[in-house]
């Protein structure tokens, strides 16, 4: 069975709010969801809302200088991954991000190289500011009948 490619137009921070719960509703300890997009497309800003969906109820730091930002007390174990210091693909490989059963949320995934897993969810944002942003994604068989979820429009 081949990957699905889709895409769909997110008029406003509640659209991104609700694409957000439907992947917190299905996410699961060790899946890996790559964020893709150009400074200010709303990668953080997806990241915050599903970390929120899961009952995340303090602040959401962009992890751009920790590089890592772990958030273990939910009912699925998340960790925010920020990449873009990263200069070469081997230094992601003191952050230990595959020798953990949270599930990583990763901005700036092409960082990685080749060493994205097969199976990672990637979602690409496209927009900036206040424009209605457009979401694309990958969705390997890993992710078969959990995404896409029915949208509510």
């Amino acid at each position: 069975m081949s990957p699905s490619i889709s895409e769909l137009h997110l008029a406003s921070a509640a659209d991104t709010a609700k694409i957000a719960a439907a992947l917190a509703a299905v996410l699961r300890p060790a899946d890996v969801i790559a964020l893709s997009g150009d400074l200010g497309a709303g990668k953080s800003t997806l990241a915050r809302f599903l970390l929120q969906a899961l009952g995340w109820a303090g602040d959401v730091p962009s992890p751009t200088f920790t590089l890592v930002q772990p958030y273990e007390a939910l009912p699925v174990p998340v960790w925010h991954v920020d990449l873009y210091r990263l200069q070469h693909p081997a230094e992601a490989d003191a952050l230990g991000l595959f020798e953990t059963d949270a599930a990583l949320l990763i901005e700036w995934p092409e960082r990685l190289g080749n060493r994205l897993p097969a199976d990672a969810l990637r979602l690409r944002l496209e927009g900036s500011g206040d424009a209605p942003r457009r979401l694309t994604w990958h969705a390997p068989p890993a992710w078969e009948g959990r995404w896409p979820p029915p949208f509510p429009q």
